[in-house]
Formats: C-alpha cells, structure tokens, sequence
C-alpha cells in the first residue's frame, strides 16, 4: 500500500523534542526526523503528537479526529507509559510502582488504535520507544530527589533500562501478532553503536544527531 502521507500519534519523541542545553529547556529539533521526511521527500505530515502524552491519551486523541483514509497512521508510545512516579519513589521506596500506563493496558491502547486506524482506511504503523541511558536517565530523575530511596527501589540503575524495555518488547510483539509493519528506531539506534553521542543529557531524547541517524534510517523503508 503506497500512503499519501503520514498521520503521526506519538509523544515527545515524534514531536521532535530535544534538550537544549543552552538554553536550559526542551525544545523541538528544527531539523527532526519527521520534519526532514516532510521537506526533503516530499511526504505530507501531520504530527499529532504531544509531550508527555502516554498511549491512553493518544487514543482519546485519534478517536478525536485526525484519520484519513489512503495515509498511514505511525503510532509512538512508551517512553511516558512506563515512567514512574519518581516523587513517589522517592518518599515511599517500599511501594511497587506499575507505571503511568501499566503494560498490559498499554498493549490494548496501541491495539485500539491500530484497529481504528485500519477502520478508517489506514495503514497502521508501530514504532518501538528510543533506548534510554539508565545512567544519565537516573541523575536527571533524580534531581530535588532521594537519590538513595530511588536506587533503593530499583535495585541497580540499569533496572530503569529493563523496565523500559519491556515496553518495547510489547511494541514488537503486538507488530507481529498483528501484521503490522514496525518501525523499530530503537534497534537503529543501539545497532550505531554510539548510544550516548545520540542522545540528550536528559538520557532519554534523541538529540539532533540521533534524528539525522533516524532519517538516514526510516527513508530506506519508504520504497
């Protein structure tokens, strides 16, 4: 199915944020991997995405509007799913935590949504949350914080890596339960081998040379 364009569900990292660290604050990355698709290969975009959203809300957003038939609909979610109440935490180390979204409702919003998308004439599109660096992703959480009762919790900083990625590895799996195609950018971006020059200091956003790498990467799959 050739698409006419792409109607894009996703959080910070479809939007196309970063850390400015000159400035001191998020912003959106000019030359982002979406905006690049869009001016340099002629693919019409609409970007539906929205910073901190988890797939619960991408789904209220989609059954809001925004389908067209003959388009493909990229779904990206994960990275706010599975995020923890670190305050929380912090105050109460000795209380499981399940995330924004647990998994298992976060499966069934992203199956939602890929029926919908086919409802409408669509073709649906998964794509895996980026890898975080747990270390960089645990200074940054754990700032005002109790650094102490928050490695407590975890066991080792790289559980945050884990539980992250436990998330992807359902993104994978729903895409072959339900042939769907998947765009896995966070295969593209461990397989560069460079993770932490790719990366915001923040640990978690790709910066803007880890949205050139994903360009280079998606416009192969456009063929």
């Amino acid at each position: 199915m050739k698409v006419e364009g792409l109607s894009v569900w996703g959080d910070s990292i479809a939007k196309g944020v970063v850390y400015d660290e000159s400035r001191g604050r998020y912003a959106v990355c000019r030359e982002n991997c979406l905006t690049r698709l869009s001016r340099e290969q002629g693919i019409p975009v609409e970007n539906h995405s929205v910073m901190g959203q988890t797939s619960e809300a991408g789904l209220e957003r989609m059954c809001a509007g925004g389908l067209k038939p003959g388009w493909a609909a990229v779904i990206e979610y994960g990275g706010n799913d599975c995020d923890l109440d670190w305050k929380a935490v912090s105050e109460h180390p000795e209380e499981m935590q399940y995330g924004k979204v647990p998994v298992e409702r976060f499966s069934e919003n992203l199956k939602q949504m890929v029926r919908r998308a086919r409802e409408a004439g669509m073709l649906p599109v998964l794509v895996t949350p980026p890898p975080l660096i747990a270390q960089r992703y645990y200074d940054w959480i754990c700032r005002g914080l109790n650094r102490e009762n928050i490695l407590r919790y975890l066991g080792d900083v790289e559980h945050i890596y884990r539980w992250q990625d436990n998330y992807a590895q359902h993104v994978r799996k729903l895409a072959r339960e339900l042939g769907v195609r998947l765009v896995d950018i966070r295969e593209k971006l461990l397989a560069a081998g460079k993770l932490p020059e790719l990366m915001c200091v923040d640990g978690i956003h790709p910066n803007a040379r880890g949205h050139e790498l994903l360009y280079r990467a998606v416009v192969p799959m456009l063929g």
